[in-house]
């Protein structure tokens, strides 16, 4: 950890976390496109359910789903985004929440079906991430921020 001038400059172990934080949420914005392209299937699963839908209502419902899953990725990413820069200036806070965030995606994981290839990439580097945020040097810099304070 290097410190000039009261600036205290983040280690390799806080800086490689917040790549890996970034890494991870375009991972997870990619996987969320790729429902986009899944309109066909989102129809035919509304189709086969006990709807009576017209097919102009099925459309519909499919845009509003389609819309609905987007917005709320976007929203998400850009939350985690928005902790994994407080993480490389130093918040402890920051590190709690992405902890508690990561650890809601390990578990959703386990508990949903159909998760692509991307969404456990996406939840691997979250959790290596995780772990770089969590590493003495890391720690060292944390509390030497919340000092300088």
């Amino acid at each position: 950890m290097v410190t000039s001038s009261k600036k205290i400059t983040p280690p390799v172990t806080v800086v490689a976390a917040f790549f890996g934080f970034l890494v991870s949420t375009v991972s997870a914005l990619v996987s969320a496109g790729l429902l986009l392209g899944a309109r066909e299937e989102l129809a035919n699963a509304l189709r086969t359910s006990d709807t009576q839908m017209t097919e102009e209502q099925l459309d519909q419902a499919v845009t509003v789903a389609q819309a609905f899953a987007v917005g709320v990725a976007v929203l998400v990413a850009l939350f985690y985004l928005w902790l994994a820069f407080k993480l490389k200036a130093g918040r402890n806070w920051a590190r709690v929440v992405l902890t508690v965030v990561t650890l809601l995606q390990v578990a959703s994981l386990f508990t949903t079906q159909g998760n692509s290839l991307w969404g456990y990439g996406s939840c691997a580097i979250a959790v290596v991430a995780l772990v770089l945020s969590y590493l003495p040097a890391s720690n060292e810099y944390i509390a030497a921020v919340k000092h300088s304070r």
